[in-house]
């Protein structure tokens, strides 16, 4: 166990954390993302505050499905959270209702972002002039993720309605006299889903899934399976100074959309010309470069920086996130790691390092 923003979290169980990601590649796992905050947003302009807070469209989809976007700082466009939406199902007679799901810190930024400086949660009072609500229900729920080939089988016997969850889907489901909300979201690089429990019921929830043959997993292979897929971590690819567009999440962002927090800072990024992209790298041996390791180019020169490193199990070799200045290094060219006073030779690649699924 670990402290990990502010929750004490499992960094590996009783089999290690190879064992446990090579379950996750191979069969499925189970993590305990309780750590991740949930603000329930709602009512008649939850809608129009959101896509104004946020970087992405929620044109682009509709109730019932789940979308992955930005929060940026509006002085100088860094991401200063990335954050998945749940977007609840239409019920007849209901407003729209969201789930904004940011990093474990963050709350209070998303809940200024959206209410113009709201000092506090309203626990459900009236909050701005649009008729936005927002309650953090963070601490009443547990969230827990099941990822991998075998997932959605194994989950089958015991909760069907969790398996039949589709891809970015939303839905809420009754597992046995209590209500749950999932999504088909994850952050492995393999299927699978999330799920929203009463905290109450976490432990009947955990011990199901378990009995059906899902393995226990923590944060230390939730790391490296996260990094072969080429996903960023908040914190690390992403944080001050560190644009979607230096983290190649340009996908993420949407201009046409209309104004959002930080879209002017954006476009005068884009007019200068982006100086550095986040690359990956294939290190020569088993040895990581870490956060904060050097790159230089063949010339000795300064040329980025590692943002993430680890050993991957599914390779067998080291990989790593950095941030390189992609008017002297290209993918292809060869660099070096400074590490403790040891040079660490890679390549350098296009993320992710293991195929899509």
């Amino acid at each position: 166990m670990a402290e990990f923003g502010g929750w004490e979290m499992p960094i590996s169980y009783a089999n290690g954390t190879i064992s446990e990601h090579q379950a996750c590649r191979d069969r499925a796992a189970a993590f305990d993302v309780s750590h991740l905050g949930t603000l329930r947003v709602s009512g008649s302009g939850a809608f129009d505050a959101l896509q104004t807070a946020f970087t992405n469209d929620l044109r682009r989809i509709a109730p019932g499905r789940a979308q992955y976007t930005h929060l940026l700082d509006p002085m100088d466009g860094s991401v200063l959270d990335d954050i998945i939406v749940w977007w609840h199902p239409e019920v007849e007679g209901n407003e729209p209702t969201f789930d904004v799901m940011p990093n474990a810190s963050n709350t209070g930024r998303v809940v200024e972002a959206l209410t113009g400086g709201a000092d506090a949660l309203t626990g459900g009072a009236e909050a701005g002039p649009d008729s936005v609500r927002l309650k953090d229900i963070t601490s009443s729920r547990a969230v827990v993720a099941v990822q991998g080939p075998l997932a959605r089988a194994l989950v089958s016997g015991p909760y069907p309605e969790l398996a039949a969850v589709p891809r970015f889907g939303v839905v809420e489901v009754d597992l046995g006299g209590f209500t749950a909300v999932a999504a088909g979201t994850g952050y492995t690089g393999e299927d699978g889903f999330e799920v929203a429990v009463p905290a109450g019921h976490a432990a009947t929830v955990w011990d199901a899934l378990t009995a059906a043959g899902v393995e226990p997993a923590g944060l230390g292979a939730r790391d490296t399976l996260r990094l072969e897929a080429g996903l960023p971590l908040h914190g690390h690819e992403l944080g001050p100074g560190i644009t979607p567009w230096q983290a190649n999440l340009g996908w993420v962002v949407r201009l046409e959309k209309g104004e959002f927090r930080g879209k002017q800072a954006l476009l005068d990024e884009r007019d200068r010309g982006v100086a550095r992209k986040l690359l990956g790298l294939r290190l020569d041996g088993r040895q990581p470069a870490r956060e904060g390791s050097v790159v230089r180019n063949g010339n000795g020169d300064v040329v980025g920086v590692v943002t993430s490193g680890n050993f991957s199990p599914t390779l067998g070799y080291a990989i790593a996130f950095a941030l390189i200045n992609t008017a002297t290094v290209e993918v292809g060219d060869r660099v070096g790691c400074d590490v403790r006073g040891r040079t660490l030779t890679a390549s350098v690649v296009k993320p992710p390092f293991l195929p899509k699924k």
